[in-house]
């Protein structure tokens, strides 16, 4: 078992008292007067327990004293990869790298993600779709906004992670598998689905992923707010929170198609902008060799 702490020498002395002792016993012969030895091996165990006690804080561990939440008390995956190199005994020129370069991936993968989000809501919601005659002094407004909201959303999450790294790297990739792949698929190969389908196909995507997902993991990850518990017996055919988005994905192929059946068909020019993609400028038919 790995041991962030370093057994204190008084536990350390009181553990080898009581071993000897035992040994002493266990080796002593058939017809020796194992009385004394006997009562050697009980007050071991007896200081051995005192030791025990004052190094956990009177029989209990930091975590129930309250101190929690931090390496120390807590061990965990993520815990686990950031200790690996210290584990490991690497130098600590290596250690200090490997911390670095951890660090200037998580910036620099949170500076790229807040200004998409700030430019698709400012930009591309704000400017493109509800407010088209908005300043640029109001669309730099928006943006700042809504990279402090997504800012105070990221260190919620942080502090009330739905699950370790990978499982949420997981749920935000089967999000993006329901909501944005299905429309870009559809975007490059269709020419049948209009904007009302692939609008309702993700709001579609999105409302049955995240609600799969808050059902087992907590509405909005708050703990305890979940209906059902996480675990494989209780999993809709044994799909885990982290894995519905294809199942996501699915139904919003499904009601994009629907929804786009029952509307009028995309613009002309719409279609022909597709084939365009699809089919390069200046490209012949093709040719059997």
């Amino acid at each position: 078992m790995i041991q962030y702490f370093n057994e204190p020498k008084a536990v350390a002395d009181a553990n080898k008292a009581l071993a000897d002792a035992n040994k002493a016993l266990a080796d002593a012969a058939a017809d020796a007067d194992k009385a004394p030895l006997e009562a050697a091996v009980a007050e071991a165990t007896t200081a051995r327990t005192a030791a025990l006690d004052a190094a956990m804080l009177g029989g209990q561990s930091l975590s129930a004293q309250g101190i929690v939440g931090n390496e120390l008390t807590t061990v965990n995956n993520d815990i686990m990869v950031l200790a690996n190199p210290e584990i490991a005994k690497l130098p600590g020129w290596v250690i200090a790298l490997v911390a670095a370069g951890g660090l200037a991936a998580a910036l620099s993968t949170a500076a790229g993600l807040l200004l998409a989000i700030s430019s698709a809501i400012s930009h591309d919601l704000i400017k493109g779709a509800l407010r088209p005659d908005i300043s640029e002094k109001g669309e730099l407004l928006a943006a700042r906004i809504s990279m402090a909201f997504a800012i105070v959303l990221a260190t919620w999450l942080g502090l009330n992670p739905p699950g370790f790294a990978a499982q949420v790297v997981a749920l935000a990739f089967g999000l993006a598998a329901a909501t944005i792949f299905p429309v870009l698929m559809m975007g490059i190969f269709s020419t049948k689905v209009g904007k009302e389908g692939a609008i309702v196909g993700m709001i579609v995507g999105l409302l049955s992923t995240s609600i799969y997902i808050f059902m087992y993991l907590g509405w909005f990850f708050i703990p305890g707010t979940n209906w059902l518990p996480n675990t494989p017996d209780a999993h809709w055919l044994g799909i885990s929170p982290a894995a519905f988005g294809p199942v996501g994905a699915l139904l919003n192929f499904a009601t994009a198609y629907i929804v786009s059946a029952m509307s009028k068909a995309p613009p002309r020019e719409v279609q022909e902008l597709i084939q365009s993609i699809r089919v390069p400028k200046g490209a012949g038919k093709a040719v059997a060799h």
